[in-house]
């Protein structure tokens, strides 16, 4: 599926060759994000993100994208907690043009003063429309109750006053400090080979000095009791987040709560879909969702709903909950889970694009790139037994975090907390 090489410098290249594609996609991958920024630059790697499309020292932004369109490619980027990156999409022919412009933001970048106040701008305005979309907000304030003290517990964006504090200097250091060969993957899959890949790379990648990666700080995950905030906020809708810690102990609960996730929440014809939209009339969307760190994992529920029924949704919520760690799952819930997580993961290994950022998420967040077969292998072995113990695991009542955002008055409020504690 993939041929994996390494330069003297430590810089990393994966190809995954699919002739009959008649494109390519590539990313250049960078080891940094929002786990890796000191709390007083929070944002900065996302901003950096921001800046290498602003131009560089030969090509300004304006080039940078009509050379990926003009050949009707598509480019786009990315910081997450643990990566940042960059991306082309184009017909295979321009594979050449795809690695030079790549490359050329990565290795060569313009950083101009201006061009940094007006990003600083552009960014504050992002935090600021985050904030006022409550379905994003409920979502930082879950993130900063199951991490606190910790950068996965900070929005990936920063602060208004954290990047407004960052200049070309701290720019440029966090830049140097984390953009070096040991810290980048350059991953293609479509129509292309490594061959094809070395050819084009340019030397300037070679010429930097080896590093080591840094590491990350381990979050302490805290079991000492439920915890539950509030913010007040007059949106129409109540919109509830709840998550639990799913560190899986090996492989088999991983893939255990994978498919956990996917009965509960992870589709249309989830319990949680099936019982608060289909049944009870209780909200439009709910879902859930299930997150693995480089050390840790989450599992999150996020739903938004009438002010009105915002205590019985999460009874709702709780309830099925209860029923999966008292009573597990059925033999048909399970085939119908194995059968969805496949297939999904087997659509998505047709698309180049798709390919190109498992593997490369695979790679830098995780250390290891297993083939398609070991993957569909490890879903195949996952039995009802397996899911009832991943469920008793990450749903635990003592380490449970919920947050609330919208109108949601005193008496409701005390409703919640103690249908939380009821878990």
């Amino acid at each position: 599926m993939f041929e994996k090489k390494r330069t003297d410098n430590g810089l990393t290249m994966m190809v995954s060759p699919m002739r009959h594609m008649s494109s390519v996609s590539l990313g250049i991958w960078i080891g940094v994000g929002g786990r890796y920024e000191p709390a007083e630059v929070s944002g900065i790697s996302h901003l950096i993100e921001h800046m290498l499309f602003k131009g560089t020292n030969t090509r300004d932004a304006k080039a940078l994208k009509e050379s990926v369109e003009g050949v009707g490619g598509s480019f786009n980027g990315f910081t997450s907690d643990e990566v940042t990156c960059y991306m082309v999409k184009v017909p295979s022919r321009y594979t050449g043009l795809g690695m030079e412009i790549l490359s050329d933001m990565v290795l060569d970048p313009k950083f101009d003063g201006g061009d940094l106040a007006k990003e600083k701008f552009v960014v504050c305005e992002e935090i600021k429309m985050y904030r006022d979309q409550p379905s994003e907000h409920v979502l930082d304030l879950l993130n900063g109750i199951m991490w606190p003290d910790n950068p996965l517990g900070r929005p990936l964006t920063g602060t208004i006053a954290t990047v407004k504090s960052i200049d070309l200097d701290k720019l440029w250091a966090f830049k140097k400090g984390n953009y070096h060969p040991a810290n980048i993957a350059i991953v293609a899959t479509g129509d292309v080979d490594m061959g094809v890949i070395r050819k084009y790379m340019p030397s300037g990648f070679s010429a930097m000095k080896k590093k080591d990666r840094k590491k990350v700080k381990r979050p302490v995950v805290r079991s000492t009791g439920p915890v539950v905030r509030f913010s007040a906020d007059d949106a129409q809708q109540v919109h509830i987040a709840m998550g639990f810690y799913a560190t899986a102990k090996d492989m088999r609960e991983r893939f255990a709560i994978k498919i956990l996730n996917v009965i509960l929440g992870g589709n249309m014809s989830s319990r949680l879909f099936e019982e608060l939209r289909e049944k009870n009339g209780l909200c439009y969307d709910i879902s859930s969702s299930y997150k693995r760190h480089s050390d840790v994992g989450e599992l999150q529920i996020h739903a938004g709903v009438d002010t009105r029924k915002a205590s019985r949704a999460l009874d709702a919520i709780t309830g099925e909950i209860k029923k999966m760690k008292d009573l597990g799952i059925t033999p048909d819930e399970l085939e119908r889970a194995k059968r969805y997580t496949k297939g999904q993961f087997e659509l998505a290994m047709e698309a180049t694009s798709s390919r190109m950022l498992w593997l490369g998420d695979r790679l830098m967040v995780h250390g290891e790139v297993p083939q398609v077969k070991e993957v569909l292998a490890n879903i195949d072995h996952v039995t009802e037994e397996d899911v009832l113990r991943a469920s008793r695991h990450v749903f635990d009542r003592r380490a449970v975090r919920l947050a609330v955002v919208g109108n949601v008055q005193e008496k409701e409020r005390r409703v919640m907390k103690r249908g939380v504690n009821g878990l």
